[in-house]
Protein backbone atom coordinates (compact mmCIF):
# COMPACT_ATOMS: atom_id res chain seq x y z
CA UNK A 1 0.00 0.00 0.00
CA UNK A 2 0.59 3.70 -0.76
CA UNK A 3 0.22 4.73 2.79
CA UNK A 4 3.03 4.62 5.02
CA UNK A 5 2.51 6.08 8.91
CA UNK A 6 5.62 7.39 10.49
CA UNK A 7 6.67 6.62 13.64
CA UNK A 8 7.88 9.75 15.19
CA UNK A 9 10.00 10.43 18.25
CA UNK A 10 12.14 12.05 20.89
CA UNK A 11 15.79 11.43 21.83
CA UNK A 12 17.75 12.32 24.58
CA UNK A 13 20.77 11.48 23.27
CA UNK A 14 22.98 9.66 21.01
CA UNK A 15 22.35 6.38 22.40
CA UNK A 16 19.25 6.37 22.73
CA UNK A 17 18.52 7.69 19.21
CA UNK A 18 20.36 4.38 17.75
CA UNK A 19 18.68 2.09 20.49
CA UNK A 20 15.11 3.75 19.29
CA UNK A 21 16.04 3.58 15.41
CA UNK A 22 16.91 -0.69 15.91
CA UNK A 23 13.41 -0.78 17.88
CA UNK A 24 12.20 0.82 14.45
CA UNK A 25 11.80 4.66 15.09
CA UNK A 26 10.93 5.84 11.11
CA UNK A 27 12.04 9.88 12.49
CA UNK A 28 13.11 12.01 15.12
CA UNK A 29 12.54 15.23 16.69
CA UNK A 30 15.84 17.14 18.16
CA UNK A 31 17.58 19.63 19.12
CA UNK A 32 18.66 22.83 21.67
CA UNK A 33 16.84 24.49 24.28
CA UNK A 34 17.91 27.80 23.20
CA UNK A 35 15.64 27.14 19.80
CA UNK A 36 13.54 24.41 20.88
CA UNK A 37 10.95 24.21 24.02
CA UNK A 38 10.50 20.90 26.26
CA UNK A 39 13.62 18.48 24.41
CA UNK A 40 14.64 15.34 26.45
CA UNK A 41 17.99 15.97 25.87
CA UNK A 42 20.48 18.81 24.46
CA UNK A 43 21.36 18.69 21.32
CA UNK A 44 23.85 21.45 20.21
CA UNK A 45 24.80 21.30 16.11
CA UNK A 46 27.73 19.11 15.80
CA UNK A 47 25.53 16.49 17.63
CA UNK A 48 22.46 16.79 15.38
CA UNK A 49 25.10 16.39 12.57
CA UNK A 50 26.28 13.48 14.08
CA UNK A 51 22.37 12.11 14.34
CA UNK A 52 21.99 12.89 11.07
CA UNK A 53 25.00 11.11 10.09
CA UNK A 54 24.02 7.87 12.02
CA UNK A 55 20.11 8.10 10.68
CA UNK A 56 20.57 8.41 7.36
CA UNK A 57 21.83 5.00 6.07
CA UNK A 58 18.33 3.46 7.86
CA UNK A 59 16.39 5.42 5.91
CA UNK A 60 15.52 7.78 9.31
CA UNK A 61 14.78 11.04 9.62
CA UNK A 62 16.09 13.79 11.66
CA UNK A 63 14.07 16.93 11.96
CA UNK A 64 15.04 19.60 14.04
CA UNK A 65 13.39 21.52 16.89
CA UNK A 66 12.94 25.50 16.45
CA UNK A 67 9.76 25.77 18.21
CA UNK A 68 10.07 27.90 21.13
CA UNK A 69 8.86 31.23 22.19
CA UNK A 70 11.58 33.41 19.84
CA UNK A 71 12.79 36.81 21.49
CA UNK A 72 14.98 39.00 20.08
CA UNK A 73 17.46 37.82 21.36
CA UNK A 74 17.42 34.44 19.92
CA UNK A 75 16.07 36.44 16.67
CA UNK A 76 19.68 37.64 16.24
CA UNK A 77 21.23 34.45 16.04
CA UNK A 78 18.12 32.66 13.90
CA UNK A 79 19.87 33.20 10.29
CA UNK A 80 23.15 31.72 11.70
CA UNK A 81 21.44 28.78 13.44
CA UNK A 82 19.52 28.11 10.06
CA UNK A 83 22.29 28.02 8.10
CA UNK A 84 24.25 25.27 10.62
CA UNK A 85 21.05 23.68 10.21
CA UNK A 86 20.84 23.33 6.86
CA UNK A 87 24.62 22.04 6.56
CA UNK A 88 23.75 19.17 8.95
CA UNK A 89 21.74 17.86 6.32
CA UNK A 90 18.11 17.62 8.91
CA UNK A 91 15.15 16.60 6.90
CA UNK A 92 12.75 19.28 8.69
CA UNK A 93 12.70 22.53 10.76
CA UNK A 94 9.93 22.20 12.75
CA UNK A 95 8.82 25.97 14.09
CA UNK A 96 5.86 28.04 15.22
CA UNK A 97 6.96 31.75 15.09
CA UNK A 98 7.55 33.26 11.80
CA UNK A 99 10.23 34.71 11.95
CA UNK A 100 11.97 31.02 11.53
CA UNK A 101 10.10 30.50 8.89
CA UNK A 102 11.74 33.53 7.34
CA UNK A 103 15.16 33.06 8.28
CA UNK A 104 14.68 28.91 6.87
CA UNK A 105 13.68 30.45 3.51
CA UNK A 106 16.82 32.43 3.67
CA UNK A 107 18.92 30.34 4.79
CA UNK A 108 17.88 27.26 4.43
CA UNK A 109 15.62 26.58 0.98
CA UNK A 110 14.80 22.99 0.22
CA UNK A 111 14.46 21.83 3.64
CA UNK A 112 11.21 20.94 4.49
CA UNK A 113 8.76 22.82 7.46
CA UNK A 114 6.81 21.48 9.84
CA UNK A 115 4.21 23.80 11.52
CA UNK A 116 4.21 23.25 15.50
CA UNK A 117 2.50 25.96 17.89
CA UNK A 118 0.73 23.51 20.21
CA UNK A 119 -2.37 24.79 21.65
CA UNK A 120 -3.36 26.86 18.68
CA UNK A 121 -3.25 24.32 15.35
CA UNK A 122 -7.03 23.56 15.80
CA UNK A 123 -8.58 23.32 12.51
CA UNK A 124 -7.91 22.76 9.02
CA UNK A 125 -8.01 26.34 7.72
CA UNK A 126 -4.93 27.51 9.74
CA UNK A 127 -3.19 24.25 8.22
CA UNK A 128 -3.49 25.70 4.65
CA UNK A 129 -2.58 29.06 5.85
CA UNK A 130 0.84 28.06 6.88
CA UNK A 131 0.44 25.49 3.88
CA UNK A 132 0.14 27.94 1.36
CA UNK A 133 3.74 29.82 3.49
CA UNK A 134 5.40 26.61 2.99
CA UNK A 135 4.77 24.36 5.95
CA UNK A 136 4.27 20.33 4.64
CA UNK A 137 3.30 19.58 8.29
CA UNK A 138 0.88 20.22 10.68
CA UNK A 139 1.35 19.31 14.13
CA UNK A 140 -2.17 18.99 15.28
CA UNK A 141 -2.97 20.50 19.37
CA UNK A 142 -3.04 17.44 21.50
CA UNK A 143 -6.64 18.89 22.74
CA UNK A 144 -8.11 17.96 19.47
CA UNK A 145 -10.72 14.89 20.42
CA UNK A 146 -10.75 12.09 17.25
CA UNK A 147 -13.82 13.07 15.37
CA UNK A 148 -11.93 16.88 15.15
CA UNK A 149 -8.44 15.11 13.97
CA UNK A 150 -10.44 12.80 11.31
CA UNK A 151 -12.67 16.01 9.74
CA UNK A 152 -9.31 17.80 9.51
CA UNK A 153 -7.11 14.95 7.80
CA UNK A 154 -10.17 15.28 5.28
CA UNK A 155 -10.27 18.48 4.75
CA UNK A 156 -6.14 19.80 4.19
CA UNK A 157 -3.63 18.18 1.64
CA UNK A 158 -0.59 18.89 4.32
CA UNK A 159 0.81 16.02 6.38
CA UNK A 160 -0.63 15.86 10.05
CA UNK A 161 0.99 15.03 13.42
CA UNK A 162 -0.61 13.78 16.11
CA UNK A 163 0.85 12.55 19.38
CA UNK A 164 0.19 9.08 20.39
CA UNK A 165 2.18 8.05 23.57
CA UNK A 166 3.65 9.84 26.40
CA UNK A 167 3.34 12.73 28.74
CA UNK A 168 2.05 16.36 27.67
CA UNK A 169 2.94 19.76 28.55
CA UNK A 170 -0.51 21.21 30.88
CA UNK A 171 1.23 24.37 31.94
CA UNK A 172 4.04 26.79 30.53
CA UNK A 173 5.29 30.04 32.27
CA UNK A 174 8.79 32.18 31.47
CA UNK A 175 9.22 32.53 34.96
CA UNK A 176 10.95 30.41 37.53
CA UNK A 177 7.75 29.40 39.52
CA UNK A 178 9.64 26.55 41.13
CA UNK A 179 12.44 29.21 42.59
CA UNK A 180 9.81 31.79 43.08
CA UNK A 181 7.69 29.30 45.41
CA UNK A 182 11.51 28.58 47.63
CA UNK A 183 12.21 31.77 48.15
CA UNK A 184 8.63 32.30 49.44
CA UNK A 185 8.79 29.44 51.55
CA UNK A 186 12.46 30.77 52.49
CA UNK A 187 13.86 27.08 51.60
CA UNK A 188 16.19 27.85 48.47
CA UNK A 189 19.09 25.84 49.76
CA UNK A 190 16.44 22.84 49.64
CA UNK A 191 16.56 22.65 45.84
CA UNK A 192 19.89 22.91 43.96
CA UNK A 193 18.04 21.43 40.74
CA UNK A 194 15.34 22.24 39.26
CA UNK A 195 15.61 20.43 36.09
CA UNK A 196 13.66 17.76 34.52
CA UNK A 197 15.45 14.64 35.89
CA UNK A 198 15.40 16.33 39.57
CA UNK A 199 11.55 14.03 39.82
CA UNK A 200 9.94 17.18 41.37
CA UNK A 201 6.14 17.14 40.88
CA UNK A 202 2.92 19.01 42.17
CA UNK A 203 -0.46 18.19 43.25
CA UNK A 204 -4.20 19.81 44.47
CA UNK A 205 -5.59 19.35 47.32
CA UNK A 206 -8.46 17.78 46.01
CA UNK A 207 -6.89 14.98 43.97
CA UNK A 208 -3.55 14.33 46.16
CA UNK A 209 -3.43 10.67 44.10
CA UNK A 210 -2.36 12.69 41.19
CA UNK A 211 1.33 14.00 40.54
CA UNK A 212 1.83 16.45 38.00
CA UNK A 213 5.90 16.71 37.08
CA UNK A 214 6.89 19.97 36.80
CA UNK A 215 10.92 21.35 36.22
CA UNK A 216 12.66 24.53 35.13
CA UNK A 217 14.83 25.27 32.36
CA UNK A 218 16.32 28.27 30.41
CA UNK A 219 12.68 28.64 28.77
CA UNK A 220 10.86 29.10 32.49
CA UNK A 221 8.81 26.67 34.15
CA UNK A 222 6.97 23.37 32.54
CA UNK A 223 4.06 21.51 34.33
CA UNK A 224 3.32 18.07 32.77
CA UNK A 225 0.29 15.87 33.01
CA UNK A 226 0.13 13.65 35.24
CA UNK A 227 -0.79 10.63 33.13
CA UNK A 228 0.45 9.20 29.58
CA UNK A 229 -1.38 8.93 26.74
CA UNK A 230 -1.46 5.58 25.07
CA UNK A 231 -3.60 5.54 21.97
CA UNK A 232 -1.82 1.79 20.64
CA UNK A 233 -5.32 0.08 20.94
CA UNK A 234 -6.81 2.63 18.80
CA UNK A 235 -3.88 3.56 16.31
CA UNK A 236 -5.89 2.03 13.53
CA UNK A 237 -8.34 4.86 13.37
CA UNK A 238 -5.59 7.37 13.32
CA UNK A 239 -4.27 5.32 10.26
CA UNK A 240 -7.37 4.91 8.84
CA UNK A 241 -8.02 8.75 8.93
CA UNK A 242 -4.77 9.15 6.48
CA UNK A 243 -2.30 10.56 9.96
CA UNK A 244 1.04 10.77 8.14
CA UNK A 245 2.76 10.90 11.27
CA UNK A 246 2.61 9.51 14.90
CA UNK A 247 4.59 10.51 17.75
CA UNK A 248 6.18 8.96 21.16
CA UNK A 249 6.96 12.10 23.44
CA UNK A 250 9.50 10.35 25.58
CA UNK A 251 10.47 13.14 27.35
CA UNK A 252 11.09 12.75 31.39
CA UNK A 253 10.98 8.31 29.98
CA UNK A 254 14.10 6.52 30.50
CA UNK A 255 15.75 4.73 27.40
CA UNK A 256 14.65 0.95 28.17
CA UNK A 257 10.58 2.18 28.70
CA UNK A 258 10.53 4.20 25.49
CA UNK A 259 12.53 1.24 23.69
CA UNK A 260 9.88 -0.48 24.84
CA UNK A 261 7.00 1.76 23.39
CA UNK A 262 8.44 2.58 20.53
CA UNK A 263 9.13 -1.72 19.49
CA UNK A 264 5.26 -1.79 20.22
CA UNK A 265 4.04 0.87 18.07
CA UNK A 266 6.60 -0.45 15.71
CA UNK A 267 4.25 -4.09 15.83
CA UNK A 268 0.80 -1.94 15.69
CA UNK A 269 1.41 -0.18 12.86
CA UNK A 270 3.32 -3.06 10.58
CA UNK A 271 0.25 -5.24 11.36
CA UNK A 272 -1.38 -2.56 9.70
CA UNK A 273 0.25 -1.49 6.35
CA UNK A 274 0.85 -5.81 5.90
CA UNK A 275 -3.60 -5.90 5.84
CA UNK A 276 -5.53 -3.00 6.67
CA UNK A 277 -9.11 -4.85 5.97
CA UNK A 278 -7.75 -7.44 8.51
CA UNK A 279 -6.04 -5.54 11.13
CA UNK A 280 -7.15 -6.90 15.07
CA UNK A 281 -4.92 -5.40 17.78
CA UNK A 282 -2.99 -7.85 19.60
CA UNK A 283 -3.40 -7.11 23.49
CA UNK A 284 0.35 -8.47 24.08
CA UNK A 285 1.04 -5.26 22.18
CA UNK A 286 -0.17 -3.15 25.25
CA UNK A 287 0.39 -5.66 27.68
CA UNK A 288 4.65 -4.87 27.53
CA UNK A 289 3.72 -1.11 27.55
CA UNK A 290 1.93 -1.81 30.95
CA UNK A 291 4.88 -3.79 32.32
CA UNK A 292 6.77 -0.68 31.92
CA UNK A 293 4.74 1.95 32.86
CA UNK A 294 5.26 3.48 36.54
CA UNK A 295 2.38 2.52 38.49
CA UNK A 296 1.67 6.32 40.08
CA UNK A 297 0.84 7.02 36.19
CA UNK A 298 -1.93 6.00 34.51
CA UNK A 299 -2.14 5.03 30.55
CA UNK A 300 -4.83 7.39 29.14
CA UNK A 301 -6.73 8.32 25.70
CA UNK A 302 -6.21 12.03 26.50
CA UNK A 303 -8.80 13.81 24.56
CA UNK A 304 -9.31 11.65 21.84
CA UNK A 305 -12.74 10.82 22.94
CA UNK A 306 -13.56 13.76 25.06
CA UNK A 307 -15.69 16.82 23.71
CA UNK A 308 -14.23 19.34 22.95
CA UNK A 309 -11.89 20.83 25.46
CA UNK A 310 -10.06 23.89 24.04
Amino acid sequence: MSYKPELLTTAASLNELERLIAAGADAFVIGEARYGMRLPGEFPIDQIAEAVRIANPTGVKIYAAVNNLMDNEAVESLQAYMAALAETGVDAIVFGDPAVLMAARVHAPGIALHWNAEMTSTNYVTADYWGRRGASRFVLARELNMEQIVETAASTALELQVQVHGMTNIYHSKRSLVNSYMEHQQETDRLDRRDKDRGLYVMEAERKDERYPIFEDANGTHIMSSDDICMIENLHELMDAGVASLKVEGIMKSIDYNEIVIRAYRQAIDAYIADPQGYTFQEEWLDRIREAQDPNRELSYGFFYKEQVY
